[in-house]
Order: structure tokens, then C-alpha cells, then sequence
């Protein structure tokens, strides 16, 4: 159980150095950042704990080990002799992805069937194209390396937000743009355009300091290396809440946004420090108390629609932020520069460019207005 192996933090590519941050800050052993994400070592339990804290990861993937394979044949033999037993369960069904790249075994095809073959003959496991328990082959420069995604869904679905707006923000990434911001949990939080509450209920739920994935279930409790006795013990570690001094806040001029995100606060338990009011964002204005963070995703014309009326929407949400938001630091989500620039916010020159629903967005930020 206390064996160290290799563990991949996968994220959206341009914010792993933020993904590195975190799970430094929460005492993982991060051996370096990668494109895509973030190299750990540690136990099975760094792997629950990981899938459990984790706010900005995606996916929780092991490495189970690698060979080298120079045919169809080698891998056959190799595959067949690979420790599955130790990790899988052969009652637990399972999927394979493979991927070949710059190798001999250059068909990801026939390199699928000769692993499924050696789980289904050796283990016998059960292979489904719909099994939540995943295998990642890679097979790159003749190196056949052996993952599983110890997560099953993607980590961004928290388990209590059953409701999502058109184009919603996903969780994942509103946690590493507010860790990207620099909050701590110590300010406010105001979005003016919140649809289903994303970035406010992020905000809250790190302030109060609960556990992102303390709602749901995941892959590795299908294992074979899955101990549920020391899996409570870790949950129940992280149950203690902060005192939280500050609100958090969010305004949509659709009710239908509103009601939803409302239910959402509450689902998430944040209810009593997160609220949402209906109203256009020229009409929002900051809770009493001391100055935060904006954080808004405005629509984008990719993402929405029509750009060009979204040229005046910016200046307006720009005209009103400067007016009623003094004092206030502004961290805004836009694939289009243009658009951003449109605000007439005074940003600073945006990071690397981060994917996001099929497109590429940046966080736009500015010091206080």
C-alpha cells in the first residue's frame, strides 16, 4: 500500500504551472510540470487524496508500469505477462485506449486488441467500450507505457451541480483562474454575469475549505487496491470548514440563471456565504464589506454567436465595473482580445492561452480600478 509510483496530474494545457502550485500547497510530491500537466510520486492514498482535494486537475492517471515493445507480437507476449491482477478486479469491466506515436507498433488498433485480448484471457476482465474504469496505453518511440484513470468521470463534475447555462465555465478551470488571481479565500468573490454560478460557488467552496470531490464516487473504488476502511479515515481527515469572513456573490439578468445557481449554492452546501440576485450587470454593485475580485466569462462570439454586438456589451460591462467596482481587481475569461480590449479595462498582457471547450481563452486580468 505505502509503494511510491508515478502520478499524472492531467489539466488543461497553459495552466500547469497553477495545477503545480496547488498540489504543492496541499503537500503532494511534484516531481515536475509537463505539457498537459503535473508529475507527482506517491502511495495509492496520494491517489484517493489526490481525486478527492485536487480542485484543478482533470483526470488522476498511475502509471502502472512500461516495456519495450518493437512488434505486434512482443506487445502480445508483454501484455500477457503485465501484473494486472495487482491493480484490476476481473469482475470490474474495463475500456483500453491506446495511442502509437513515432513507433514500430504504429497501429493503435491492432495494439488495442492485443491488451484487450490479454485482460479478457489473463485477468478475465470484462472489456466495454462504456466502462467508467479506464486503461491508457502509450506507446511512443517503442515504449509501451501502462496508465489507468483512477478518476472515472472528469474531475470537474463535482457531484452536487445537477443544473449548467448554455457554455458553462467548467469547474476545474474557475478554481485554477481564481488561484491564478491569487485568491485565498480571504476576499470577495462578484460575478456579474454568473449563469450557473461557477466561479461564485468555487470561490466559496475554497474559502470554506471543503474537499472538491467530497460528493461523488470514483474509479478507483473499483479496484483491487481500493481499501474503503482507509478511504473513510481519509474523507473524514478533511471534513474540518474555515470560519468564512466574506461573501460571495453573483448576478444574472436571466431568472432562469439565477433560480439555478441558487439551487446549485445550496447542493454544494455553500449557500450561507454564496448568494445570486437577478439584474443586468450595468445595475450590479459590490456586497458592504472590503474589495475583491470580479470574475467574470462574458459571452465570446465562438462560443455565443454573433460577435459584433458583443463589442457593446464589453464596453458597457467595462463602464459599469469602473464605476461601481473602485478598489476592485477584475479577472475576465474571453477567447477574443478584441473583445477584452472592447471593456476599456486597464489589463495586463494575458498568460498562455488555455483550451476550453474546443477554443482557446485567456484570463484577461487588471490590478485594482
Amino acid at each position: 500500500m505505502d509503494t511510491e509510483f508515478e502520478i499524472f496530474l492531467a489539466t488543461a494545457p497553459g495552466l500547469e504551472p497553477v495545477l503545480q502550485a496547488e498540489a504543492e500547497s496541499l503537500g503532494f510530491a511534484v516531481s515536475e510540470a509537463v505539457p498537459g500537466g503535473v508529475n507527482i510520486r506517491g502511495s495509492w492514498h496520494d491517489v484517493w487524496r489526490a481525486n478527492l482535494l485536487l480542485r484543478g486537475a482533470n483526470r488522476v492517471l498511475v502509471r502502472l508500469g512500461s516495456f519495450r515493445v518493437m512488434h505486434l507480437a512482443q506487445l502480445d507476449k508483454r501484455a500477457r505477462k503485465f501484473p494486472w491482477a495487482d491493480v484490476l478486479r476481473p469482475d470490474v469491466p474495463v475500456k483500453v485506449d491506446v495511442v502509437c506515436k513515432k513507433s514500430r507498433v504504429y497501429h493503435a488498433g491492432a495494439a488495442t486488441q492485443r491488451i484487450e485480448k490479454a485482460l479478457v484471457e489473463e485477468l478475465g476482465a470484462t472489456v466495454s467500450k462504456d466502462a467508467e474504469l479506464r486503461v491508457m496505453v502509450r506507446i511512443e518511440d517503442d515504449l509501451c507505457t501502462i496508465s489507468l484513470d483512477t478518476s472515472g468521470e472528469l474531475l470537474h463534475k463535482r457531484g452536487h451541480k445537477e443544473a449548467v447555462g448554455k457554455a458553462p465555465m467548467r469547474e476545474t478551470l474557475a478554481s485554477l483562474f481564481l488561484r491564478q488571481m491569487g485568491f485565498d479565500g480571504t476576499v470577495p468573490v462578484y460575478d456579474p454575469m454568473c449563469g450557473s454560478g461557477t466561479f461564485v460557488i468555487e470561490a466559496a467552496e475554497m474559502a470554506m475549505g471543503l474537499a472538491a470531490g467530497r460528493a461523488r464516487s470514483f474509479g478507483f473504488e473499483q479496484l483491487a487496491s481500493f481499501d474503503a476502511a482507509a478511504w473513510t479515515e481519509i474523507k473524514a481527515h478533511h471534513t474540518q470548514l474555515n470560519d468564512v469572513q466574506v461573501q460571495f456573490a453573483g448576478s444574472d439578468r436571466d431568472a432562469g440563471a439565477v433560480r439555478m445557481a441558487s439551487a446549485n449554492a445550496e447542493r454544494a452546501g455553500v449557500a450561507g456565504c454564496a448568494s445570486f440576485s437577478m439584474m443586468p450587470f450595468a445595475e450590479a454593485s459590490p456586497l458592504d464589506g472590503p474589495t475583491g475580485l470580479v470574475m467574470v466569462n462574458p459571452p465570446y462570439g465562438a462560443r455565443i454567436g454573433n460577435k459584433k454586438v458583443l463589442y457593446s456589451v464589453y464596453a458597457g460591462l467595462g463602464d459599469a465595473l469602473k464605476t461601481r467596482f473602485k478598489g476592485w481587481r477584475v479577472g475576465m475569461v474571453t477567447s477574443e482580445p478584441g473583445l477584452a480590449r472592447a471593456s476599456g479595462l486597464p489589463f495586463a498582457k494575458p498568460g498562455a492561452p488555455v483550451a476550453h471547450g474546443g477554443l482557446r481563452v485567456n484570463l484577461f486580468q487588471t490590478g485594482p480600478l
